[in-house]
């Protein structure tokens, strides 16, 4: 699964990487070194102008956890933060996001976890790794996302509409299958313009898309266990780890 990950950059130069037309300061999130499932994230998406179907790349903010437009509570979004590529396009939850809503979650890496056994001294642990590019490039991760209503407020109220994601997974390889058996798919620069277009609906083209971040360089360090704790944020997270695992 890919359940935490960095995301530090400024919407600024995202906005330059991925060629986006818009974004909005307001309400945006800042770096996160810790980006865990309810958290507000950058996603780059495109919609259709009604009027005018002229099509705009957008920058704006996702809350992670998709909550399926038929959910009768936004509470089910936390257990889709991730969506299987080997079923993404079947499942009730995301096949409608699959043909429609698709973005890009841009990310600096992101973390996974083994146990250290206990040894004479210490207590068994999670030693966090932190898996990103080897050439320090950003990723951007495959995602889906959907708009919910909430039925309990007015149609005209803001806080009535959720917009929510997921990112796509996929069994692990190279560094990342060393720490964990799945991983986020990614999308190459070639390929993300088919990825967001709305209208680029055929499941098998649109799967073709997915690959694997940086095509499988990928750096895996051990980082520090601070990052255990999703209260805690802050570069300090990507440290090595004591030699205690504390």
């Amino acid at each position: 699964m890919c359940g935490r990950y960095a995301s530090t950059r400024s919407p600024e130069d995202l906005a330059g990487l991925f060629d986006v037309d818009s974004w909005q300061q307001e309400d945006a999130p800042g770096p996160n070194y810790n980006v865990a499932p309810t958290d507000e994230v950058w996603a780059v998406l495109e919609t259709t102008d009604r009027e005018t179907g002229a099509v705009e790349r957008r920058l704006r903010p996702l809350r992670w956890g998709l909550v399926p437009f038929w959910a009768k509570s936004p509470d089910v979004g936390v257990k889709m933060i991730n969506a299987r590529v080997e079923t993404v396009h079947q499942k009730p939850a995301f096949r409608r996001a699959f043909a429609k809503r698709r973005c890009l979650l841009p990310a600096d890496g992101f973390y996974e976890w083994q146990t250290v056994p206990a040894r004479e001294g210490r207590k068994a642990y999670k030693q966090p790794y932190f898996i990103t590019p080897e050439d320090g490039q950003v990723m951007a991760l495959a995602g889906l996302y959907e708009i919910w209503r909430d039925p309990e407020r007015d149609e005209d109220d803001p806080r009535a509409w959720w917009r929510t994601c997921t990112v796509i997974t996929t069994e692990a390889t190279d560094a990342a299958g060393r720490v964990h058996p799945r991983m986020p798919l990614a999308i190459d620069p070639e390929g993300q313009a088919d990825w967001l277009d709305p209208a680029h609906d055929d499941p098998d083209e649109l799967r073709s898309l997915l690959t694997s971040p940086a095509d499988g360089h990928l750096d895996a360090r051990p980082v520090s266990t601070a990052v255990n704790n999703v209260r805690n944020n802050g570069p300090h997270l990507l440290d090595p780890p004591a030699n205690d695992g504390s």
